[in-house]
């Protein structure tokens, strides 16, 4: 398993636009994997490359049944229908509040390979793949909240405990691969 720290509120690259993917190699598999793991790891129903620090276009899911990952995603909308409701998110931690998103949407991009994939489904699953394309913007949910929403997650943001905490360190370790994959 290799679960990474997710980079929590503040943390300026949550607040930049991820750049494109231009290379599907083994490296992009590692990050979808580390995603994957993490995501799981903390029981989240999607994690965007940024919350680990990577400003890449990459996200993973697990809805409903429905897992896996899009490189580079757009997203159009179905319909005129909304839905409001909780929304939270990993690097919020312990949060949620009520947030409109569409209410189905189609979702295009691409696997870890560079193979093209669709992707629609459930009112849930079109809340995360709109809320992970967001973080991939460099916009987070609550900028998405009402005005008195978003004014009372910011106040309970500024008093949760994990808030203004540093950076978290990656240890790496001293010892040489000698050529080895791990």
């Amino acid at each position: 398993m290799s679960t990474q720290p997710v980079r929590l509120f503040g943390d300026p690259v949550l607040r930049t636009r991820a750049a494109e993917v231009t290379t599907f190699d083994a490296e992009l598999r590692k990050l979808v994997a580390d995603l994957t793991d993490t995501m799981h790891d903390l029981g989240g129903a999607g994690l965007a490359a940024p919350q680990l620090g990577v400003s890449l276009r990459v996200f993973t899911y697990d809805v409903d049944g429905i897992s896996g990952h899009l490189v580079n995603p757009t997203f159009e909308r179905v319909g005129d229908e909304e839905q409001y409701g909780p929304e939270g998110c990993l690097s919020i931690p312990g949060m949620t509040w009520d947030c409109r998103r569409h209410l189905h949407v189609v979702a295009h991009g691409w696997d870890s390979h560079g193979e093209p994939v669709t992707l629609e489904g459930t009112e849930l699953l079109a809340r995360c793949v709109q809320h992970e394309t967001d973080h991939l913007d460099g916009i987070l949910f609550v900028d998405r909240l009402d005005p008195e929403t978003r004014k009372i997650a910011m106040r309970e943001i500024r008093a949760a405990r994990w808030f203004g905490e540093p950076e978290p360190v990656v240890k790496v370790s001293p010892h040489p691969l000698f050529g080895k994959v791990t």
